[in-house]
């Protein structure tokens, strides 16, 4: 057998087995979270005096918890830890009965599980129980679709500008450059769109544009500093990593707590994850929590672009010291 047609059959085994796992991989990584998504120490508020909160806590213990419970004095303490992004929802008792308070700003499924998680089981009189939407998501996207929708299109913008800028052989400095440029100017198409043009992500226009600037250069840097160190194969490390990791972890449709762990804690430490939770943050509750995520994303982006830098340097390094043939000096005569 010859050495061309072994090297073609393993070629070939590769293919037909690394396809299927990635498939597979895939699979489990949308189809696991969507299809565990339920809430998990989903942080709730209980407002009102101890003893008449204290029925609604007992109610709520039964869910085997599913919810991490904040004790506040009144509805004004529970409607500013809402607005902080402390928890996500709460229940006031008042004297005409339970009122749920809910933030569809911080994901739209979130509100709706407790809705029906909480609310028809609070009420001991088997009243309904009054629900007030705190910070509404935009008028425009009610249910929060196009914030959601966003993830994938910066995911695939950051993989793409990591990608691009090695494989046009960009290294060191030019290589930083072009990712800053490329991630503003994705920044900044992507608030034109969303914010200007589809009225669906609030807030300040540089705000956000700087959050979509910064999620996209996290998530290229970190494609191109994988490259630059691993040579090709780190931009498929890089985009798996991102894809089929940060993107279903990134609790985007719903909320991290409400993801099986340990894939909503891996998704606040991925870009897609912090991305979208400083988002949120910045368009809907004036930079409430946004410390964390800007955090997580700078360090992805600062790292990366350390990663091209040093990639650079080594590539500069190993080009000096190869060595040059000598030329020797013609015989005469």
């Amino acid at each position: 057998m010859s050495t061309t047609s072994a090297t073609s059959r393993r070629r070939t085994a590769a293919v037909l087995v690394l396809i299927p796992a990635l498939v597979a991989l895939a699979l489990w990584a949308f189809a696991w979270p969507a299809a565990r998504t339920a809430p998990r120490d989903l942080p709730l508020g209980v407002a009102g005096p101890a003893a008449a909160t204290a029925p609604v806590e007992q109610r709520l213990a039964q869910h085997g918890g599913a919810f991490d419970l904040h004790r506040y004095a009144d509805e004004t303490a529970a409607r500013e830890a809402i607005e902080e992004r402390e928890v996500y929802g709460a229940i006031v008792v008042t004297p005409q009965g339970p009122k749920l308070l809910t933030a569809t700003a911080a994901g739209p499924a979130v509100a709706q599980a407790l809705q029906q998680a909480v609310a028809h089981r609070t009420s001991a009189s088997g009243t309904p129980v009054t629900t007030v939407d705190v910070v509404p998501a935009a008028a425009q996207d009610p249910r929060g679709a196009a914030l959601t929708a966003s993830v994938l299109p910066l995911a695939l913008a950051g993989i793409g500008t990591g990608a691009a800028v090695t494989l046009l052989g960009l290294r060191g400095v030019r290589a930083g450059a072009a990712l800053a440029a490329c991630a503003a100017l994705v920044g900044v198409v992507a608030t034109a769109l969303a914010q200007s043009g589809l009225e669906a992500v609030p807030g300040n226009w540089w705000a956000v544009a700087g959050t979509f600037t910064l999620a996209t250069l996290a998530m290229g840097a970190a494609v191109a500093g994988l490259a630059a160190l691993l040579g090709r194969a780190g931009i498929a490390l890089g985009g798996l990593l991102i894809m089929l990791l940060g993107n279903p972890f990134s609790g985007a449709a719903s909320a991290p707590e409400m993801l099986p762990e340990p894939a909503g804690a891996i998704g606040q430490w991925l870009p897609p994850g912090a991305g979208v939770t400083l988002l949120r943050s910045v368009s809907f509750f004036d930079g409430a929590a946004a410390a964390g995520p800007a955090l997580t994303l700078t360090w992805w982006a600062v790292l990366g672009l350390g990663a091209v830098l040093l990639g650079g340097a080594l590539a500069r390094r190993t080009r000096k010291e190869q060595p040059t043939a000598e030329r020797e000096p013609a015989a005469t005569g």
